[in-house]
């Protein structure tokens, strides 16, 4: 009979699973883990090193790159966070269209979740059918900001600009003839609430052929069921939000016990898992995305029945229109100012935290009345749930790192901050 090895192995640091660049080094008992010690470092951005160097209005789009899947969600807790401290109100409608793209946001998010993780687990199909959605939902960030991506979209005040009318179409190429095009364009023909609301009601059977593929499939179920498994008391005690302390059976969401913005207009569920391991937090992740749709209509319908400004008429804070600064001089020296000085914020410290896709996503901002935060601290929530990886691994087999790896969503742009 073979002996059994102790090893100690690299798992990483480009593995499976993590979205970034993380060395975990494992302690083996044979195939079994006895200690798993993740190493960040290998990405630090100095994020929150650089925002100290800029302007506030500057370092919005350095929140897109924190977590590059869930990016407007980004934005938001940091223009609350300077909102907070300058003592703004921040139009109603602006407050919609937050409200809705949090909830495009969280799509996208789980939408890469559910993808990467499956494929991780050796599902490859679903990854495909989640990037079909995805492309929809990038559509609307690019139409909105004008990036896919980085949208930079959110501003203290408000946001960047109002809804377009017209949603951008697709036009005839070599690779595709008129009439592919054609079927192509057919919900696009209106505007970005339109385009929006048609996804909305297409998007609910989208999830039910996810589940389809993955919630009965026996091998999904024997990968994720009792593995990664975390009891309430310890969720709450090893600092779990989101996803990952809701699946261990604690209705926590920040819309709900702190709502901000319009959060407390809208009729949604807080789903929670009971046995608190990798398929409890699919399945929270699932009906998530079916709550997040039930959002999106709700915020559809208001702002098609309540137009009006989407950003403060504050010009120290927020730029005056293009004709204005064109024909104005007053409105020129806002835009110049603003733009090359930025504005001052009141002297003081806040706390803004919102219910990201991952968990609690929070800025600690200090402020000596400069134009520059004096001190910003990001509360990020993937790095508590990596912390938690050495006792979520412990006495499961290598191939079970994978999948805690991918149940946690992790994302090392916001860890390595």
């Amino acid at each position: 009979m073979a002996e059994i090895r102790n090893y100690t192995l690299n798992f990483g640091p480009q593995h499976p699973a993590a979205h970034g660049v993380l060395r975990l080094v494992l302690e083996l008992d044979g195939e079994v883990i006895e200690r798993a010690d993740p190493h960040i470092g290998l990405l630090h951005r100095a994020t929150e090193k650089l925002a100290e160097n800029k302007t506030f209005i500057q370092s919005v789009p350095y929140m897109d790159r924190l977590d590059y899947v869930s990016m407007m969600c980004n934005e938001h807790a940091y223009v609350m966070a300077i909102e907070k401290l300058l003592q703004l109100d921040v139009p109603e409608r602006a407050q919609y269209i937050r409200v809705m793209f949090d909830e495009i946001t969280r799509l996208l998010n789980h939408l890469l979740w559910l993808g990467a993780h499956a494929l991780d687990v050796g599902a490859m199909t679903v990854f495909l059918y989640a990037f079909r959605e995805r492309e929809d939902l990038m559509d609307c960030y690019e139409a909105a900001s004008g990036a896919r991506l980085h949208a930079a979209y959110y501003r203290p005040g408000g946001v960047y600009r109002d809804l377009p009318d017209h949603m951008p179409q697709y036009q005839a190429s070599k690779i595709r003839n008129e009439r592919d095009i054609a079927k192509l364009n057919e919900n696009r023909q209106g505007s970005l609430l339109d385009f929006i609301e048609d996804f909305t009601k297409r998007f609910p059977t989208y999830v039910d052929e996810y589940e389809t593929l993955l919630t009965d499939n026996r091998i999904w179920k024997q990968r994720l069921v009792g593995i990664g498994v975390v009891s309430p008391e310890r969720a709450q005690a090893l600092g779990f939000t989101g996803p990952m302390l809701r699946g261990s059976g604690i209705a926590w969401d920040l819309r709900k016990k702190q709502p901000y913005e319009v959060y407390d207009r809208m009729e949604f569920d807080i789903p929670v898992g009971v046995n608190g391991d990798c398929y409890d937090r699919y399945l929270v992740r699932m009906e998530e995305m079916r709550q997040s749709n039930n959002i999106i209509k709700q915020c559809v319908a208001w702002l098609r029945k309540n137009p009006g400004p989407v950003i403060t008429g504050n010009h120290k804070i927020a730029p005056p229109s293009r004709l204005d600064m064109k024909s104005n001089m007053e409105e020129l020296i806002h835009h110049f100012k603003l733009f090359t000085e930025g504005f001052h914020v009141p002297a003081g410290e806040c706390y803004a935290g919102i219910e990201h896709p991952k968990g609690e996503f929070g800025i600690y901002l200090v402020s000596d009345g400069a134009n520059k935060p004096y001190r910003l601290k990001i509360r990020a929530p993937g790095f508590a749930h990596l912390a938690a990886l050495d006792e979520m691994a412990r006495g499961h087999m290598i191939a079970d790192v994978v999948a805690i790896i991918g149940t946690q969503d992790i994302v090392f742009g916001e860890i390595d901050r």
